[in-house]
């Protein structure tokens, strides 16, 4: 077999139907629109999202430009993990959202807490949270400390 023994498969390549040629061609005068009408017209069809009348689609849905179906009542937390109470706090410390603030560990002051088990504790501290992770809960008792919720 020689490079110029390479063919596709029959029926694989198609010519593109080349329309508006002439009447010899096959698909002259009209080019395969019929005649007169929206289709016949250039630029027939409108946009992707314009459905005649009706509110398109795109506004019909419960989203603001592509970010998707957000739950109304979701609560945003913010997140604070053992290794950096460790750092922040000394022994015996109270911990609670306002302790927290000062020590410029809340991204948001207005949004609940919650303590994750994420490094190492090694001092006796008494956290007061909205949430406690069960993980981050063991390793606080584990070193001497309390756990309390608010509500």
């Amino acid at each position: 077999m020689k490079l110029h023994d390479l063919v596709p498969n029959v029926g694989s390549k198609k010519n593109r139907k080349r329309v508006g040629r002439g009447i010899s061609a096959g698909q002259g005068k009209t080019a395969g629109r019929g005649t007169k009408g929206a289709g016949a017209r250039s630029g027939e069809g409108g946009h992707a999202y314009r459905q005649g009348g009706n509110l398109p689609f795109f506004r019909r849905l419960p989203f603001i430009r592509g970010e998707g179906f957000t739950p109304p009542n979701q609560v945003s937390y913010n997140e604070v993990n053992l290794d950096q109470l460790s750092q922040a706090f000394q022994a015996n410390a109270d911990v609670n959202p306002e302790a927290l603030e000062q020590a410029h560990l809340l991204r948001d002051s207005r949004n609940p807490t919650v303590v994750l088990g994420r490094g190492e504790i090694t001092v006796a501290l008494k956290v007061k949270a909205h949430r406690v992770s069960a993980g981050a809960k063991a390793k606080i008792e584990k070193a001497g400390g309390s756990v309390e919720l608010i509500a």
